[in-house]
């Protein structure tokens, strides 16, 4: 996933060292993955359905939190048969298991920036250590008043290490999907502002 989940924008740097919680923005952020087809090509998706968020400091680049979730059921890959059979019990089982999630438990830093990000990717139930390598592209204010991050974050995994064994074999040898997926998550993060406190009722 480069899911997931990292391009980051904002405006100038904060000068608190307090964390900020951030969330993905949909319609800034795309969840996609590519997968080997009939050993001469990939076959590109995307999920429509996921939330995300995490915590990040500004001044000292810290990235704390990370929680993305996508809905199986929302997988897309431009062919309505297909996409059926991705969602049936040959793959993800999406009646069963709804959801595919990522939470971050490490991020390693390079030069003061956010590298890559360590946790446990859960799919079909089944959970295994993940690791994101992660960009991040700079922080700005929008013009409404939001700070935005800007990231890109990916993985690779081997669809087999998460039960999605499936596969059929071709005539002159070879399989129709290969078992390394590309995962990718890029685009935006929107700071999550704290709720005004509501005004006294007036008498």
């Amino acid at each position: 996933m480069r899911v997931l989940l990292f391009s980051f924008l904002a405006s100038s740097i904060c000068l608190s060292a307090q964390a900020t919680k951030f969330e993905l923005d949909k319609a800034h952020t795309d969840v996609t993955f590519k997968a080997p087809h009939l050993m001469v090509s990939k076959v590109k998706g995307r999920f429509n359905e996921f939330s995300g968020s995490f915590e990040f400091d500004e001044k000292t680049m810290k990235v704390d939190n990370v929680m993305v979730t996508i809905k199986a059921n929302s997988i897309d890959t431009n062919e309505k048969d297909r996409d059926k059979h991705l969602r049936s019990k040959d793959f993800l089982d999406a009646d069963k298991f709804p959801e595919l999630t990522f939470k971050g438990t490490k991020t390693i830093y390079e030069k003061d920036k956010p590298d890559k990000i360590e946790g446990d990717l859960t799919i079909r139930g089944i959970t295994k250590k993940v690791i994101l390598d992660v960009d991040y592209n700079g922080a700005v204010t929008d013009p409404m008043g939001n700070r935005i991050i800007s990231f890109d974050a990916e993985t690779k995994i081997n669809r087999k290490d998460f039960g999605l064994n499936w596969n059929k074999s071709l005539d002159k040898g070879g399989w129709v999907v290969g078992d390394d997926l590309e995962i990718e998550i890029d685009g935006e993060a929107k700071e999550v502002k704290a709720a005004k406190a509501s005004e006294p009722a007036k008498k």
